[in-house]
């Protein structure tokens, strides 16, 4: 019979909270509740894990792949985005936000990132823009009542 699951990847010890596929679609990044990013080889013809990413401290809630998949961002419970290599180098760490980051997304351009927060009990509940080539904040969007779980950018 039909089984629309191609295969499973297992190597988190904990819930995996987002996956991202890379723009040419042979490297799959997962974040998972055991505060680690792993990375996936697809390009064979069995996934192979190809590296495991540690820096946050708590969760990581949300993964995304810049327009040409030479950087990578995570947003974690512990407040903080991470930027990564490809090949699993920790290129920077962008803080600011007050409470879990639960939304990370790069620009068209690769030149920003955009991290959602909130949690319960903590009033963050804001946007921020980073410049990528510094690592400094742009700007912060406030006026949610509650978190921010999702951003994204429009493609023009």
């Amino acid at each position: 019979g039909y089984s629309p699951v191609l295969c499973s990847l297992k190597g988190h010890s904990d819930w995996v909270r987002s996956v991202a596929f890379s723009p040419d679609g042979k490297t799959l990044a997962s974040g998972s509740s055991d505060k680690t990013v792993k990375l996936w080889d697809l390009s064979g013809g069995t996934p192979v894990e190809k590296g495991t990413l540690k820096g946050h401290s708590e969760a990581v809630s949300s993964v995304a792949w810049n327009h040409d998949g030479s950087l990578l961002a995570s947003g974690s419970r512990d407040g903080t985005v991470r930027l990564w290599t490809p090949d699993g180098q920790e290129k920077g760490t962008l803080r600011g936000h007050s409470a879990a980051v639960n939304s990370v997304a790069f620009s068209p351009d690769s030149k920003y990132v955009a991290s959602g927060s909130g949690a319960f009990g903590r009033s963050d509940n804001s946007v921020r823009i980073w410049e990528v080539a510094t690592g400094k904040e742009v700007c912060s969007l406030r006026g949610h009542s509650g978190s921010v779980f999702s951003v994204a950018f429009s493609p023009d």
